[in-house]
């Protein structure tokens, strides 16, 4: 058994979590915090990432920065390596959903919803995957969505985005994965963020949901904790390309 427990020990790992400041991405952090991981979190909101620091304690640094500024990644990933060194693993947990409907949907949001959604974790990927090449090993996980194969209303630069992030995650895993990194991608329910605060708040709309998965409920955070683990650990050494759906079943309907 302990050869089992080792394949999900990150005690000698360094990972940067993005959108570490709320919701799944948060959630992150704590997780791998928990394994043993050093993690960095990512988040334009500061004072949220401190608090996130109390938390979890000296295993946790932080860096205030805008994953949407492409001009700045490289600048981001050396200012995140100054604690705990480069990343072995990459959690890209920011997004955006703008909620605008197609006849409104504006350049600005469009622009903004992808930089964030599908540019940045493929540019935040390029600059660390140096120091993850030398070390041999590196694992790097996308979201995904429900949307990224159904067309839900007022989602289209949302859409679009995830759609994008299935094929990214990909053609990553072709180019990489021979260097020892993993790149899969976890595909998100409904469950309970600030991105989703809109349906949560409209309570037939989450019963709803909850009725269209196989196990008859919405997803709490916890329900990410293992598939996460699995992905950035030695157990998913032969796991690359893939995205895994944590919805409950709402996809197998």
């Amino acid at each position: 058994m302990d050869n089992v427990k080792s394949l999900f020990d990150l005690r000698d790992k360094v990972a940067l979590v993005t959108g570490a400041s709320s919701g799944l991405g948060r959630r992150a952090a704590i997780v791998l915090a928990d394994a043993g991981a050093k993690v960095v979190g990512v988040a334009r909101r500061g004072a949220a990432l401190e608090d996130l620091r109390k938390e979890i304690g000296n295993n946790f640094s932080f860096v205030v920065g805008d994953v949407a500024q492409r001009n700045k990644i490289d600048g981001l990933v050396l200012e995140a390596s100054t604690d705990f060194g480069m990343p072995d693993i990459l959690v890209h947990a920011a997004g955006l959903n703008t909620r605008q409907v197609a006849d409104q949907v504006s350049s600005d949001g469009w622009d903004r919803t992808l930089e964030i959604n599908l540019s940045a974790p493929f540019f935040l990927s390029q600059a660390a995957i140096s120091a993850m090449k030398e070390r041999g090993w590196g694992r790097i996980v996308n979201f995904a969505s429900l949307q990224s194969t159904r067309a839900f209303p007022g989602g289209l630069a949302y859409g679009v985005s995830k759609g994008g992030i299935v094929q990214l995650t990909r053609a990553m895993a072709e180019e990489w994965s021979e260097d020892g990194i993993c790149i899969n991608a976890i595909g998100p329910g409904f469950f309970p963020t600030e991105l989703t605060m809109a349906v949560f708040d409209d309570a037939e709309r989450a019963e709803r949901n909850a009725m269209q998965t196989c196990i008859g409920r919405n997803g709490k955070l916890e329900d990410i904790d293992g598939p996460l683990l699995f992905l950035c650990s030695d157990a998913s050494a032969y796991v690359t390309g893939q995205v895994l759906m944590v919805d409950g079943g709402f996809t197998a309907k």
